[in-house]
């Protein structure tokens, strides 16, 4: 994927440009199928992100009768012109220059709970919608979060003693915090470059597709969460592994008696005024993909970060318990995290599925693979929301040319904000 990011622009990897599954039908060479095995691969997944509803099942989130609740706009040319020092150094960028630098889809900056800044690639567009990845583990803490305050889940206690089905798992002795937090000792490997590695028995465990003759694997996500082990103690260190968010998903339908795709609905989409239905990904049984299967446009997750921001508080009806909120704010521990070596990250921790920046200005973000990110910046009153493509999986390759353009941009906004208004002679 290095290789690949070195050999391809942002432009001339265009899916449009390329020619990705135009026509009908699309030539031979230009048609992607969920069976073919590079059909997430680069420069493949630059249409593939945009598209998964047309190549898996999924479930929708629904939106609810309402009208779109309006997003006001104020755009703010001079922000792409805001420059940052990369991480690392190699000389000054700006933010316009970030956008295909990070294989950018969309990107929007709110502030004040105001479009200042939207703008548009790729496959994407105002009204199509995006695979959020990872970020959809965000979601998942979110909403445990939610029935934490409410005293419907509690976090102390053991996983095996809420579903007896995970008892004799290695999440069997874990704590729902430890689960939320990412803090299990599991014997997991999520390296997609080893082909041994237990990720791809998960990934097959959760393929809607037909199983290979002489398959006797889990079937469902639910099934292989009762097959991972234990390894090491509980609470020690953070472990960044996506079982956590599966395991927390089937927590929190145990215990809602509802999926996370219904909760999600009937607690925050269908309350924010959202302009479309969102959907996850599920497996061969219906079951919401927790960890990563999440897709929605990026108005409304721009909305969702703006609850967040607002803690949790929209019209002055409180849809999100704040308690849930600061939560999350707080953050994990810094030892626990520290140990993880996100060399990029010194002083972060991790809390809920969400990743705490502690600085000064409280920032917190959702993150997931290939670009995926809401962050939120309280001190500057502002949420931004990007959709990527980027050949790379791993978020080191856009942070250097990501959290300081994020630091920037807030930096710019609150400068104005302090600059004296103008009267009107």
């Amino acid at each position: 994927m290095a290789q690949q990011s070195e050999s391809w622009s942002a432009r001339a990897s265009d899916p449009r440009s390329l020619g990705w599954m135009q026509g009908f039908p699309p030539p031979p060479d230009k048609a992607i199928r969920f069976t073919d095995p590079d059909y997430f691969s680069f420069p493949k997944l630059r249409w593939t992100v945009c598209h998964f509803r047309e190549l898996m099942p999924t479930v929708g989130v629904a939106r609810g009768p309402d009208a779109a609740r309006p997003l006001p706009e104020s755009p703010d040319p001079g922000i792409d012109k805001v420059a940052f020092m990369p991480l690392g150094g190699g000389g000054t960028m700006t933010w316009s220059d970030a956008f295909d630098a990070n294989f950018t889809d969309g990107i929007i900056v709110l502030h004040h709970g105001r479009i200042v800044y939207e703008r548009y690639a790729g496959c994407l567009d105002r009204t199509n919608l995006h695979g959020a990845m990872s970020v959809t583990k965000s979601l998942t803490g979110l909403l445990g979060e939610i029935l934490v305050a409410e005293g419907r889940l509690d976090e102390k206690a053991l996983v095996g003693d809420l579903i007896p089905e995970l008892k004799e798992s290695a999440f069997g002795d874990a704590t729902v915090r430890q689960v939320m937090d990412m803090t299990t000792a599991l014997d997991f490997s999520e390296d997609y470059a080893d082909p041994d590695a237990e990720v791809w028995v998960y990934a097959q465990a959760g393929s809607p597709l037909p199983k290979p003759a002489g398959y006797e694997g889990p079937r469902s996500y639910f099934e292989f969460l009762q097959t991972v082990r234990k390894e090491g103690r509980h609470g020690e260190a953070f472990g960044y592994k996506t079982v956590n968010s599966d395991a927390l998903g089937w927590l929190i339908a145990r215990t809602a008696g509802e999926s996370v795709a219904a909760l999600l609905s009937e607690r925050i989409w269908s309350k924010i005024g959202v302009e479309r239905e969102a959907f996850y990904t599920v497996d061969s049984i219906g079951t919401p993909f927790a960890g990563g299967g999440f897709n929605a446009t990026l108005r409304d997750m721009a909305r969702f970060g703006q609850l967040l921001l607002d803690e949790g508080r929209l019209d002055g009806e409180q849809i999100v318990p704040q308690a849930a909120i600061a939560s999350i704010r707080r953050g994990g521990s810094l030892e626990a995290f520290a140990k993880a070596g996100y060399e990029l990250l010194p002083g972060w921790s991790y809390r809920s599925m969400w990743w705490i920046s502690n600085n000064a200005h409280g920032a917190y973000a959702a993150r997931g693979v290939h670009g995926q990110t809401i962050w939120i910046d309280p001190a500057a009153d502002m949420v931004i929301v990007r959709f990527a493509s980027n050949p790379v999986a791993a978020n080191a390759a856009s942070d250097p040319t990501s959290l300081p353009a994020y630091h920037a941009v807030a930096q710019y906004l609150m400068a104005k904000d302090s600059q004296p208004s103008k009267s009107t002679p």
